[in-house]
């Protein structure tokens, strides 16, 4: 453990050089105090919070650097109080090499002084803001007293949908299908002692079939049909993942064209979401005015909602936010030596000679 700012050894970094840090290890202890479920409220709660105040954000599409095998992503955003950043990977070959298809951490900093108060892993805290944020927007969007969901794509972010959608709208029938069997079935055996009724389909046609709720998230990079507008019933709500790609959709153009659509934040979703394949003028609603009570959610009982979701920076920043105030009542971080401190602020030369000679 690093010495602490009020016992500090000799040659010791001063409290300014300190950041907290939450590892792997850390994020999965912080979950296992608070609960998945209870972790994904507070979570939703705190993002729907910062979409009520959407204006004030310093917003732009995240800064992309695409590859024949992925991409690697910067996604900023500041309240003018926090600034926040997350770096996160989208490559879904790792898997066939042990790997996650997507890792990422992130940092919050104060806008006052530009200095960091947290750095945090954010392949765990991601998938937890994904599912989150996928509850909340159905909360607002799904139909009444929706019970059933289809899962079409059983990877990594497929149970903590599940436990999302349990926790915020009661859903606790699933019906699970991927191209790769083994998945679905290493999902179900995961969610067993969760409360849920689960199916294990054999085609996604199988299992949207009489569900309130379809959450796509698969991971292949290349435009896809995952969804024909045949596989669709009126009054159903989407919740689309995957995709979040140039080039690279889930929906079948059909499908968007009856469908009210909600988006995060429109240029990055006219770049990425299911809308790229749709003109650029075409209408869709910014969730954070639904949240606000500017635009209506859901209008009718047999309406098809769709949220093209990509993931947008101020929901990473709202995850950071809320992991900052849980660790003031838990002990679940490291102190990292991150930020050179010396003496005289302007003398950081003789700070690198002092520690030469202090050997």
């Amino acid at each position: 453990m690093t010495t602490t700012a009020s016992h500090p050894a000799q040659n010791a970094p001063s409290p300014l050089a300190l950041v907290p840090f939450v590892s792997v290890g850390n994020m999965m202890r912080i979950l296992n105090a608070v609960g998945v479920e209870a972790f994904i409220e507070g979570l939703a709660a705190v993002i729907e919070e910062d979409f009520r105040r959407w204006p004030l954000f310093d917003k732009t599409p995240r800064v992309a650097s695409h590859s024949r095998e992925g991409v690697i992503e910067l996604m900023p955003a500041s309240d003018g109080v926090a600034y926040g950043f997350k770096y996160v990977n989208g490559h879904p070959k790792n898997t066939r090499t042990g790997r996650q298809t997507v890792t990422a951490f992130g940092v919050l900093a104060e806008v006052e002084t530009g200095y960091p108060v947290l750095l945090s892993e954010m392949t765990i805290l991601t998938a937890l803001r994904t599912a989150a944020m996928s509850a909340l927007a159905a909360k607002y969007l799904a139909p009444a007293d929706a019970r059933s969901m289809a899962i079409i794509g059983n990877g990594a972010q497929s149970e903590f949908q599940a436990l999302a959608f349990r926790k915020l709208l009661g859903v606790d029938r699933l019906r699970l299908y991927d191209i790769d069997p083994a998945a679905s079935r290493r999902c179900a055996r995961n969610l067993e002692g969760f409360g849920f009724d689960v199916t294990v389909c054999s085609s996604a046609e199988e299992a949207v079939e009489g569900v309130a709720i379809i959450t796509t998230v698969t991971a292949d990079k290349q435009r896809a049909t995952i969804l024909t507008d045949n596989m669709v019933a009126s009054g159903q709500h989407i919740n689309a993942v995957g995709g979040d790609c140039p080039g690279k959709t889930e929906l079948h153009r059909d499908i968007l064209l009856r469908s009210s659509i909600f988006v995060e934040y429109t240029p990055q979703t006219r770049i990425e979401g299911e809308i790229q394949q749709l003109a650029a003028d075409h209408p869709v609603t910014e969730l954070w005015q639904v949240i606000a009570g500017d635009a209506p959610g859901r209008r009718s009982a047999l309406e098809t909602t769709l949220f093209d979701s990509v993931g947008f920076a101020v929901e990473d920043f709202s995850a950071l936010r809320y992991l900052r105030g849980l660790l003031k009542d838990l002990p679940y971080c490291e102190m990292l030596d991150l930020l050179a401190d010396p003496d005289d602020p302007r003398d950081l030369f003789g700070m690198v000679l002092r520690a030469s000679s202090s050997g």
